[in-house]
């Protein structure tokens, strides 16, 4: 196992290496990475981006009839690492419980100085610890002054680090509650708390309305068949809703005070299910990359109810994979194919 701090543009590959090096889930398993420098590099990936350094393209989408399926595909260029990317994604089986869907999305990434490839890997795991950090990073700009409450609605994949990382970016969270279902979710978020914040547990909560109202900041995280509905007037004045996956009414968008975004853009491509009965959305009032240069505000005052969406921006997949694919090659882990030979 490797534990290493994040670091800044390295060479990964020979200048004379055209072989294309693919990095399976497993060797990426290996690899271990703290939940700072994961906040660290996505942080960093935003702060190029709002400098204007690094490209971030509208995500292209298709979708059957009957969304029985989904699937993106998603190019960027990260300007600090002089690296470009494609990031594929598809899901099916929508319309099915959790256990029967299927879900793949890759990464490939190509060094923007020697013009070489440098890797092709599973991106679960990318994905899996870039989406929690975005969050704690929208919390970390948009929370109430002096929060002390986090509510979590959901325990798949996205739960189950929500609170470390939130504890990572507000460590002065002190009431941690879980609103599941899933006896094996609920399970591998305590042990995720646990692993990376032995003294703390989580409060599994009942009455999601309640829990709601005494939440200073609420991540949505659910899957698509969640009965979870939070609504605009169960939240506590001042409140910070960020929408992952599901979880959040309509009403909590509609209805706030203010609406931070990852990107618009992508807002109104993957949030459609949040649009009103006139299939609108409404607009937004910064988004995060500004709000993390300095250049637009997160929060106003202490009182206002803001939502904030969070989808994935693919320079922060491309910086964080790209880490990994350092360590990767370093210990000479993957297989080589020599695609274009």
């Amino acid at each position: 196992m490797t534990d290493s701090t994040v670091a800044d543009n390295t060479r990964s590959i020979p200048a004379d290496d055209k072989s294309l090096r693919i990095l399976s889930t497993s060797d990426l398993a290996g690899l271990r990475v703290g939940l700072a420098d994961v906040v660290a590099t996505v942080e960093g990936a935003y702060r190029t981006l709002a400098a204007g350094r690094s490209d971030n393209p509208r995500k292209l989408t298709v979708k059957p009839a009957d969304g029985h399926s989904v699937a993106y595909a998603m190019l960027g260029r990260d300007g600090s690492r002089d690296v470009v990317a494609v990031k594929t994604s598809y899901k099916h089986g929508l319309d099915k419980d959790r256990g029967e869907q299927h879900y793949y999305t890759t990464l490939t990434l190509y060094d923007d100085v020697t013009g070489l490839p440098v890797a092709m890997m599973d991106c679960g795991r990318i994905g899996s610890l870039r989406t929690p950090a975005v969050s704690a990073l929208l919390a970390r700009e948009c929370a109430p002054p002096g929060a002390r409450s986090a509510l979590v609605i959901g325990t798949g994949t996205q739960g189950r680090l929500a609170l470390p990382f939130l504890l990572t970016t507000l460590p002065d969270l002190d009431r941690l509650m879980l609103s599941g279902t899933h006896p094996d979710g609920i399970a591998a978020v305590r042990r995720e708390l646990r692993t990376h914040f032995p003294d703390r547990d989580v409060e599994l909560v009942t009455d999601l309305r309640a829990a709601a109202g005494d939440a200073d900041i609420l991540l949505a995280t659910a899957g698509g068949h969640t009965p979870a509905a939070v609504e605009a007037d169960w939240l506590g004045s001042g409140a910070l809703s960020v929408l992952v996956g599901h979880g959040l009414a309509p009403s909590t968008l509609h209805r706030a005070d203010r609406v931070v975004a990852t990107s618009e853009a992508q807002m109104r491509v993957t949030g459609t299910d949040m649009a009103d009965e006139q299939g609108r959305l409404p607009g937004v009032d910064a988004e995060l990359p500004a709000v993390i240069a300095g250049t637009a505000t997160g929060r106003g005052t202490g009182q206002e109810r803001i939502f904030a969406y969070n989808s994935g921006l693919v320079v922060t997949d491309i910086a964080l994979g790209h880490r990994f694919a350092q360590l990767a090659l370093a210990e000479g882990r993957g297989t080589r194919v020599q695609l274009w030979q």
